[in-house]
């Protein structure tokens, strides 16, 4: 192991291109970025705060077999704190641990690199502006802003994998977020090249994706899982927030197999969704509430893809146009621990890319949705007026049953509405109506 004390000592080692383990003594000061040959590995000295500054530049850029450790990085929140730069094909494995980042995490692997394996843990981004990089992937009408941290498998060839082992990584601060999208995973589409993360845990996260209000085909998410990855599991450790204009708090194009929220999930944004799957999404088990507060602010939206099983401790939105849940494919079992409510009546929301004008229904079931077994352990509970609380619209629900009551409070809103050759059994369900 070399000591490192000064930013030419630095320069110098990186110059000689060689394999070695440096162990940073002091904060340092820097121009430029910062290449690493392969194999290099830079360690920040044990008990002290080392702080590396980028001051008109990226950060580090990473070529294979590289470690980032027990160090503090800052650029200017619009570059990239740490990158990948080579194409050769086997990156091996790049380790990030104890870090606390300004600017982006963006490791994005490219045209004919094949395999690389990624360690990322207790990872903190405090700020970050994604939204000057142009790779975007595009689906369901909208494109989708990079995030603070990013795994991006750019890399159509179907053999192309990366591998990631993701722990406690946390974007952003309540009231100061990172601005894009926060965590984002995405593989190259269904066919190219994929990402497989075999575990993803996280701390709070914040993002603002800062998309002008009424902008249809520009969205942003909080953690989103992207056409092409897949994730064996996900638990979110605590708060997990969006802020801004079309931000999904929630979001799946790929597959999750099991999903454990342990804190509460809330959007404050136009159009945000709490929750919203496009993909295959196993289980979901949410342990806290979901709530949103804007208009079009959804809790739950299955609209492609399907869920097997999923469990929510409660989902309450506030806002016109913002339904509880609504299902628009074939899903398992829904349990909802707690209530469903909503407070607004008609308002514009994003549905694929457009603005639409939808009613704040409590449960929704539209035209191709099935769900196998609907469960309401108490309510479901509308305060607004012209909305229906429990809206079967053309869809099918096998078994449905609510605990305690189905509840419409509002002028010309009703609590159970069934029609267009829908389906649902509402045996036993009572209902209130009020006026």
């Amino acid at each position: 192991m070399e000591k490192i004390y000064t930013s030419s000592e630095l320069l110098t080692a990186v110059q000689k291109n060689q394999s070695s383990v440096l162990e940073i003594q002091n904060s340092m000061s820097f121009d430029n970025s910062i290449i690493l040959p392969t194999g290099m590995k830079l360690v920040g000295a044990a008990g002290s705060t080392i702080f590396l500054s980028f001051i008109n530049s990226d950060g580090f850029g990473l070529t294979g077999n590289n470690t980032l450790s027990n160090i503090t990085i800052q650029t200017d929140p619009t570059h990239r704190a740490v990158f990948i730069q080579t194409v050769q094909e086997d990156l091996g494995e790049i380790r990030l641990e104890n870090l606390t980042v300004t600017g982006q995490i963006q490791l994005i692997t490219r045209e004919n690199t094949l395999k690389t394996k990624l360690t990322a843990k207790n990872i903190d981004i405090v700020a970050s502006d994604t939204r000057k990089f142009p790779e975007q992937p595009h689906k369901y009408g909208a494109n989708v802003y990079q995030g603070a941290f990013t795994i991006y498998n750019y890399n159509s060839n179907p053999d192309s994998q990366i591998e990631a082992n993701l722990e406690d990584i946390s974007v952003g601060r309540a009231g100061a977020p990172v601005i894009g999208s926060g965590i984002f995973i995405a593989g190259f589409n269904e066919e190219g090249g994929r990402v497989l993360v075999n575990k993803l845990t996280t701390k709070a996260v914040y993002t603002n994706g800062m998309i002008p209000q009424g902008q249809p085909n520009l969205i942003t998410g909080a953690i989103f899982v992207l056409t092409g990855a897949k994730a064996k599991q996900i638990i979110s450790k605590e708060n997990v927030v969006s802020y801004g204009t079309n931000d999904m708090v929630l979001d799946v194009w790929g597959e999750v197999s099991d999903w454990i929220l342990e804190g509460p999930v809330f959007s404050y944004g136009p159009n945000g969704i709490g929750f919203v799957n496009f993909g295959i999404v196993h289980t979901f088990k949410a342990k806290s509430k979901i709530e949103t507060f804007g208009l079009g602010a959804r809790g739950f939206n299955q609209y492609d893809g399907t869920i097997k099983e999923a469990t929510f401790h409660s989902i309450t939105t506030h806002g016109n146009g913002s339904i509880g849940i609504q299902i628009s494919k074939p899903v398992g079992d829904i349990t909802i621990e707690n209530n469903v409510e909503t407070n607004g009546a008609l308002g514009k929301t994003l549905v694929k890319g457009v603005l639409i004008n939808l009613a704040a229904d409590g449960i929704s079931v539209k035209e191709g949705g099935k769900v196998k077994q609907l469960h309401v352990k108490n309510s479901i509970v509308t305060n607004g007026d012209d909305v229906n609380s429990y809206h079967v619209d053309g869809g099918i629900v096998e078994r449905f049953s609510v605990g305690d009551k189905v509840i419409a409070n509002g002028n010309n809103s009703t609590p159970v509405t069934i029609e267009n050759n829908g389906y649902s059994s509402t045996k036993d369900v009572q209902i209130e109506q009020k006026q």
